[in-house]
């Protein structure tokens, strides 16, 4: 993880190393498959990957009551731990204009449903020579989609998932 502060220097130094820089951004709650191929693939349109995480106030203003299921550091510690993101940096905007302004990024990248909208700070990359890419989601992942799950296996109770739900067989009769 990067410090904020540290951001628009460590860009100017992997520019001038002649690196391709790839900006994303999110609040990455709860990772899952969705989130790492959308990462791998953002990652693969440059050299580095760098990814502005929503601080914890500003994933609250943005997603509501009881977000985020997890804290900043740990969402930033899971982030870094993939083998595709170089770089993970905590904004406290609800928006990661300023932070874009700051990286001028090569690429900035957004999930598909974005597709058609106007993204924050593609203005930015664009007047700097940059490109704005959408990438598709993987179909029926979201933090929202498995929160809700959860919640419907918890009322539900012990046993709804209509899986097993130990890791023992009773042995059978012969």
């Amino acid at each position: 993880m990067i410090p904020r502060r540290s951001v628009r220097a460590l860009c100017a130094r992997l520019r001038n190393e002649g690196k391709r820089i790839v900006f994303t951004n999110g609040c990455f709650d709860l990772l899952h498959a969705g989130h790492a191929q959308y990462l791998r693939r953002a990652a693969a349109l440059g050299d580095v990957l760098l990814v502005g995480l929503n601080s914890d106030a500003s994933v609250r203003r943005l997603k509501g009551k009881g977000r985020p299921v997890q804290r900043a550091a740990d969402r930033a510690y899971l982030l870094a731990s993939l083998s595709c993101v170089s770089y993970v940096t905590i904004f406290p905007e609800d928006t990661p204009a300023r932070l874009i302004g700051e990286v001028v990024p090569h690429v900035l990248v957004k999930g598909g449903d974005w597709k058609g909208k106007e993204i924050v700070g593609s203005d930015v990359v664009r007047a700097h020579g940059g490109a704005v890419k959408t990438i598709r989601f993987l179909p029926g992942r979201s933090t929202t989609s498995i929160l809700a799950r959860a919640a419907d296996l918890r009322r539900k109770g012990p046993g709804a998932s209509g899986g097993r739900t130990g890791t023992s067989r009773s042995p059978r009769a012969s």
